[in-house]
């Protein structure tokens, strides 16, 4: 299966979902750009859309290469109680790089927005609902795609958030950072996502704060609760690119490694392929990952997943599937590495001397 690219005649979210069409989110922002040294640790806004706008316009390029059909905006906590005066100039900076970069490709712009600073203090209804509506506006000025609302604890203030984005009349996404215990208010993710359903968005999902497998795990609930409410929605999963399993409620934030220490946790390339099969075989069409995916977890999704897309990425180009490439090796010993099942069965080890396999949660 060869690599295809090059532009099509793109159809909007629905569509594609509606044709049974895999769509494939895009990856970590704040994470990797931290790293990369143009984002700064501890309210992780995105003022680097402004600064250093060729780092972030780099970034939606290897995502839109490694076979993102997503470009969304690096808006992660860019509203007026965040960024102050700077919100206004972030979200157009944002929506221009996300656009210039899916032209280049068969992909869409999502105009995202995610929890506030002032929920948990004062829980302001109209307040909150103007940040979100300020995002807003600058989004359907620049014509986005679809809208996204991610990152939230509390159903009640995603549930707002999807009241104001349905203004547009554009297709609304809706994801909580929750884990299979709920919400910060005891409610089940079953029961966050008839919510959502209810307030508007069209699908609905998680992201972000736990791994591929606890993702999984709550998708899971809450389609179970909307197949037993008689609603229909799409689902969605974007998991850290990290293992974490020993979460509490809170999910990684609350680990001693959180965020500088949390590399000995990276999933594998094999790994994410496993993800991908596994959130495909429970039904979600649209995947993708949150801090720690990296655009090669996001090739090995499109990858897996190539067979029921019809194509491979462009960056596959350099990559041969399931280690194929290694076949071209001198040595014998790595020769046969080069199958599926080597590395399907593999178990990594952290090579940390020491290094506990579990942590306690701090929090």
């Amino acid at each position: 299966m060869a690599p295809v690219g090059g532009k099509r005649v793109k159809k909007g979210i629905l569509e594609r979902l509606n044709s049974g069409e895999v769509v494939i989110g895009d990856g970590s922002f704040v994470f990797t750009l931290e790293k990369r040294g143009y984002v700064k640790a501890g309210r992780w806004t995105p003022e680097a859309a402004v600064e250093y706008p060729e780092a972030v316009r780099q970034l939606h390029t290897e995502y839109l290469r490694a076979g993102s059909n997503v470009m969304q905006t690096f808006t992660f906590f860019a509203g007026k109680d965040n960024l102050e005066s700077k919100w206004k100039d972030v979200n157009e900076a944002a929506c221009d790089l996300a656009r210039e970069v899916a032209e280049k490709g068969d992909a869409l712009v999502a105009g995202g927005i995610s929890e506030t600073s002032l929920y948990k203090s004062h829980k302001d209804k109209l307040e909150i609902k103007e940040i979100f509506q300020q995002q807003l506006e600058v989004f359907t000025r620049k014509n986005v795609d679809f809208l996204i609302a991610e990152y939230f604890e509390y159903c009640k203030e995603a549930v707002w958030a999807v009241e104001v984005l349905k203004e547009s009349g554009k297709p609304v996404a809706a994801t909580m950072c929750i884990g299979p215990e709920g919400d910060m208010n005891n409610l089940t993710p079953g029961e966050c996502a008839v919510r959502l359903v209810k307030a508007g968005a069209s699908i609905v999902g998680v992201n972000c704060r736990f791994g591929p497998e606890i993702s999984l795990a709550t998708v899971k609930l809450m389609k179970e609760s909307l197949e037993a409410s008689g609603l229909k929605a799409y689902l969605m999963v974007q998991s850290l690119g990290f293992h974490t399993p020993d979460c509490g409620k809170g999910g990684f934030v609350d680990l001693p490694q959180y965020p500088f220490g949390l590399e000995p946790r990276l999933a594998t390339r094999w790994d994410i392929q496993k993800y991908a099969r596994e959130a495909y075989n429970l039904g979600v069409r649209y995947i993708g990952g949150c801090c720690g995916f990296e655009p090669y977890h996001i090739r090995a999704i499109a990858e897996e997943l190539a067979p029921e897309r019809g194509f491979l990425p462009d960056a596959s180009e350099k990559h041969g599937s399931w280690g194929s490439g290694l076949s071209m090796h001198t040595k014998p010993w790595i020769r046969a590495r080069a199958q599926k099942e080597y590395w399907k069965n593999l178990l990594p080890a952290s090579g940390r001397p020491h290094c506990p396999s579990l942590s306690k949660p701090d929090a």
